[in-house]
This record gives structure tokens, C-alpha cells and sequence, in this order.
């Protein structure tokens, strides 16, 4: 199992944030690798709903959906994978701090295969890719 959580703050209103982190289709304007995604669902958003993104991950076009299993909205979203590469869950987490907002990701997956050899080694990679998409989501946020 792989665990991985990063977090920043952002200069701008609970709201606001999570109005960006909760609407899967901006993922491509903030999130390295991402090529596109869209709702397959109708909206507005609800635990059920359902997304697909293609990605390119280590020169590989990966193509999964997800399903929301968790919304407090306004605060917080949680959604899994259903179909596609790597089985994968993620926690996005909006919460006043300071003047701003606290943004929190948490991600597990469950590596398989050669993968599994390589988890610590990817571990550090996730990290560092989700550290950078959270630094380009506050950059976006602050403008």
C-alpha cells in the first residue's frame, strides 16, 4: 500500500479553493500529466457521480474512471478508482487556516506487479508530483 499526503495554504477563501479542487474537469489546468477529464455523470456532483481523466504517467497514456465515495461539501472529497490502471484513492480537503485555506491531498493506491518492487522509489515520485501540482493549484489560486 502506498500513502502519500501534501498539503499548502492558499491565500484565498475556503470556498473558493474547494470550488477548484472538487471540479475534476480543472484537474488538467493544475495537475502535471494530465491530459483530460470529464464528468460521465450528471451534475451537480454527489457521492456516486463519475469521472474520467487520461493521463500520461512515466511516457504512458493511462486512462481511468473514478467514483465519488465521499463529499462534505464546501470541505471535503473523496473518490476512488473503478476502472483503469492503478487502483487509487484520493482525499481533497479545503479548511479555513490563518486568512486562507489549509488544502490537504491524501493518496493510497495499491501497487501491483513492478510496481510493487518499485514502492518506495514511487512513493517519492508521488510525492513529488503531487507537491508540484499543489504549488501550481496555489500559484493558480493567488493570481
Amino acid at each position: 500500500m502506498l500513502e502519500v499526503t501534501s498539503w499548502c495554504f492558499v491565500d484565498r477563501p475556503p470556498a473558493e479553493v474547494f470550488e477548484v479542487i472538487s471540479d475534476f474537469e480543472q484537474n488538467p489546468s493544475w495537475q502535471n500529466g494530465m491530459v483530460s477529464c470529464r464528468f460521465t455523470t450528471e451534475r451537480p456532483m454527489r457521492v456516486g457521480s463519475q469521472y474520467e481523466q487520461q493521463a500520461k504517467f512515466l511516457g504512458r497514456s493511462i486512462v481511468s474512471t473514478f467514483e465519488v465515495i465521499e463529499l462534505d461539501p464546501g470541505r471535503m472529497v473523496k473518490a476512488t478508482s473503478i476502472a483503469g490502471t492503478f487502483p487509487i484513492t484520493f482525499t481533497r480537503i479545503a479548511e479555513p487556516h490563518r486568512d486562507g485555506t489549509k488544502v490537504t491531498a491524501i493518496v493510497s493506491g495499491d501497487s501491483s506487479g513492478v510496481f510493487r518492487l518499485a514502492a518506495p522509489l514511487m512513493k517519492r515520485m508521488v510525492k513529488r508530483s503531487i507537491d508540484g501540482d499543489y504549488r501550481r493549484l496555489k500559484s493558480l489560486l493567488e493570481k
